[in-house]
């Protein structure tokens, strides 16, 4: 009788241990999807700086051109 109660404590440890690890493993999944999103959304925010630093010094150029041609002008 005891080992049928020592069987049944067993069952319900592995039974609580394997669905424990199929909700560790779910939320595992659902971790490197965020992951991955995240990554992505990185991604596109660095290629949007590095077009707007690129737009940036077009016109820092610009501006500097235009204080170039002021400054002949007013000599």
């Amino acid at each position: 009788m005891q080992n049928q109660t020592n069987l049944a404590k067993l069952n319900d440890k592995i039974s609580a241990i394997v669905e424990q690890h199929s909700s560790l493993k779910q939320e595992n999944e659902a971790l490197r999807m965020e992951i991955v999103k995240l990554k992505v959304e990185n991604e596109v925010k660095n290629h949007e700086m590095e077009k707007l630093l690129e737009q940036n010094a077009i016109k820092d150029s610009e501006i500097e051109s235009i204080v170039e041609k002021l400054e002949s002008i007013m000599v």
